[in-house]
């Protein structure tokens, strides 16, 4: 996919991922750490994981496709290799997501893991969420450098 009624696809996608892993990571720390929260939005972060999983590759391929066409400088080598990165945040999402509905179906069976367990999902959910909204952040910091970066500020 290289562009979306002339625009350069990568530039529509990227706003996907900049919305949807923070709010997904953010519901699932939610999730991970209040049980009613869980209760009501674990699926919801399942699908949301689901997309930002599917979305995070079309938007790199879609970003190297631009990068070939606005050339290679290093700032926008930065931007490509942080980028190239988030796929894997994107599947640790949606590991979180699926460990917490997996806590949330085996409560509703009226069982409960061991507390032990229990724990060991809430870190992995709330590592997983943090370090992708940082990731998010650091790409899209080094995505709005590589294009504005060459802007100098005016006074108007």
């Amino acid at each position: 996919m290289s562009t979306i009624n002339g625009l350069p696809a990568h530039v529509l996608l990227v706003h996907l991922i900049v919305v949807l892993a923070p709010l997904t990571a953010a519901l699932a720390i939610l999730c991970a750490v209040w049980p009613a929260a869980r209760e009501r939005l674990v699926w919801l972060v399942v699908v949301l994981s689901a997309v930002v999983a599917v979305v995070t590759p079309l938007t790199t391929d879609a970003g190297e496709w631009l990068e070939h066409q606005v050339g290679r400088s290093p700032a926008v080598h930065a931007h490509a290799h942080l980028g190239d990165t988030m796929i894997y945040f994107a599947l640790a999402l949606l590991v979180a997501a699926a460990l917490l509905a997996v806590v949330h179906v085996v409560a509703g069976r009226g069982r409960t893991l061991p507390r032990v367990l229990s724990v060991i999902v809430a870190v992995f959910v709330v590592a997983a969420g943090v370090s992708t909204i940082v990731q998010v952040y650091r790409i899209g910091d080094s995505g709005a450098k590589a294009t504005w970066g060459q802007v100098s500020s005016s006074p108007t």
